[in-house]
């Protein structure tokens, strides 16, 4: 069995990077744990830990145990280095402070040997951290696991990507509008990059458009926030931002509308009176094409109905309405 770890500090939500050694450790490990590196209490951040799990559940990731604290092992971690003879200075790195707390060098061994971690798989930023570990693995009696460093997640001009920079954080990307699906598949396609890769927004914008186009009406306007009849005022929406914006502009009444084209107006008033509540998608389109045959001025439609000139098709902005407030919307 692949045993392996997802272990990040608690300094708030996932780099973009993390969650691809997320993704990675998920996909490749048979058993996962979840493991909070929170042994640098000046970089823990309050709510750290609750922002990486909300981070971890939003992306479908899923883990076996966990999370664990590494301060919450600190006596069994000091107790393993003095069981083994350890020096507090081992290869000139510092195992424990003076004060007693280990550091994150013997922290993180001694829980990869109590949790029987296989297969270690991180950023190459900790490849440094490797011949250490091994050589700390070694004097605790214990065989070092496999390690797998991957490429890091960088920006356009290849330097590390600041979480300030737009979609470096999970959270950004879910403020973005980005469904987690696409987020998700995303990191799955970069996989375990031998080098550095830059974040390719237009990428993720993409799987956007492609996950929010697989969902049927019903999933639509549910991850949308709209009724089910508005589900088509929001197709082909790059993300749910987006599709909230546009359904918006037809389901919030419209400011001022010049009232122009009255016969067309009229027109229309006459027919959706005499039609359901809520229009089929047919009914709908049925209504623009009698508009169309007397030589109605649909663009003054859309002006009434929406305070627009443009947006969604027509037919969509009648099915959304229902009647009475499509009426009331027409009449000057």
């Amino acid at each position: 069995m692949i045993r392996v770890r997802f272990a990040p500090s608690p300094t708030g939500t996932l780099h973009v990077g993390n969650a691809m050694s997320a993704v990675a450790n998920r996909r490749f490990g048979d058993w996962l744990l979840l493991r909070i590196d929170d042994t640098d209490a000046a970089r823990n951040l309050p709510g750290g830990e609750e922002a990486i799990v909300e981070d971890l559940r939003w992306l479908g990731i899923d883990w076996d145990e966990g999370p664990v604290r590494q301060s919450g092992r600190a006596g069994r971690q000091l107790e393993a280095a003095r069981a083994a003879g350890l020096p507090q200075r081992f290869e000139g790195v510092m195992l424990w402070r003076d004060e007693g707390p280990p550091t994150f060098h013997l922290a993180s061994v001694v829980d990869d040997i109590d949790f029987g971690i296989t297969h270690v798989i991180r950023g190459s930023d900790h490849r440094a951290n490797e011949e250490l570990h091994a050589a700390l693995h070694r004097a605790l009696g214990s065989p070092p696991p496999q390690v797998i460093h991957h490429g890091l997640v960088v920006g356009g001009d290849g330097k590390k990507l600041s979480k300030r920079a737009e979609g470096a954080t999970v959270a950004s990307l879910r403020e973005a509008g980005y469904p987690a699906e696409a987020v998700r598949a995303y990191l799955e396609e970069l996989d375990l990059p031998k080098h550095d890769v830059q974040l390719d927004l237009d990428r993720i914008r993409s799987l956007s458009v492609d996950t929010l186009g697989e969902l049927d009406d019903e999933a639509l306007a549910e991850r949308v926030g709209v009724p089910l009849e508005a589900a088509a005022l929001v197709r082909g929406a790059h993300d749910l931002v987006e599709a909230r914006t546009l359904a918006r502009t037809v389901l919030d009444p419209p400011g001022d509308r010049p009232a122009r084209s009255p016969e067309t107006l009229e027109r229309f008033v006459e027919l959706r009176s005499k039609l359901p509540m809520v229009l089929g998608k047919d009914e709908a389109k049925t209504v623009v094409r009698e508009l169309k045959a007397v030589g109605g001025d649909l663009r003054a439609l859309r002006l009434a109905l929406t305070g627009q000139e443009r947006g969604p098709e027509l037919w969509a902005v009648l099915r959304a309405l229902p009647r009475d407030e499509a009426v009331r919307r027409a009449l000057p």
